[in-house]
């Protein structure tokens, strides 16, 4: 996954269109996650993040708006969702936006335009990282320079922890999963245990005074991970 590449849910019960989209994806740099059941993706939601879902609408057990609903409501996640379905009545389409989907595809699919509207997506929810200074209240990082300040000052962080000040910034107000963390800094392949990642965010907590005087709270969720908020 390269730097802009993200976390994405892929809701799909065929198996063959589930191949082609998780290749385009994979293709765009992105790590793709794929569910052919309704259940199956919600019970990963209780101990998982990801960065956006692509949901089919007809599957074997709960129909995609269903899943989107008890996401939204029951597990509190607010990651944006577009449907892909061969459903295109607009009373359909209407449904699937009140329901709380973000954006909505119709098959067949073409490679160009899914990734646009995914990259369009994301655009609106996920800080940038093609410009070269990411700033939020009183903290600022230069992506070329890879140098933090806090108020002005310089804050020396190790490289990992520059990545995952940088993550945790990016993903201001959302709850990631320590596996979310772990896959986007250290890589989906690293072998690291979670008091390795809960270690570096209790110095980065330290390091970049992240408390309530300065702005910003990073909480820790119980059994799950961690929310940075701007107060």
């Amino acid at each position: 996954m390269d730097a802009n590449g993200v976390r994405i849910a892929l809701l799909e019960d065929d198996p063959e269109q589930a191949a082609v989209v998780r290749l385009w994806l994979e293709q765009a740099g992105h790590d793709v996650h794929v569910f052919g059941r309704g259940q199956d993706l919600l019970r990963r939601a209780t101990r998982e993040s990801f960065d956006l879902y692509l949901f089919d609408w007809i599957l074997p057990d709960l129909d995609g708006d269903e899943v989107l609903r008890r996401l939204r409501q029951e597990r509190d996640i607010a990651s944006p969702v577009i449907f892909i379905t061969s459903r295109v009545a607009e009373e359909d389409i209407v449904t699937a936006l009140r329901a709380g989907a973000d954006d909505y595809m119709t098959k067949p699919l073409r490679r160009m335009e899914l990734l646009s509207r995914v990259e369009a997506v994301l655009r609106r929810v996920l800080r940038p990282l093609d410009q070269p200074v990411l700033e939020l209240g009183r903290y600022r990082f230069d992506l070329v320079s890879r140098e933090a300040q806090c108020l002005g000052e310089a804050v020396a962080l190790t490289d990992k922890e520059f990545d995952l000040a940088l993550f945790l910034f990016r993903h201001q107000g959302q709850l990631v999963s320590r596996a979310h963390l772990m896959d986007s800094v250290w890589g989906k392949n690293a072998n690291i245990a979670t008091r390795t990642l809960d270690t570096h965010v209790s110095r980065l907590r330290g390091k970049l005074a992240l408390r309530p005087e300065n702005g910003v709270r990073l909480a820790s969720v119980y059994n799950f991970g961690y929310r940075l908020e701007a107060l």
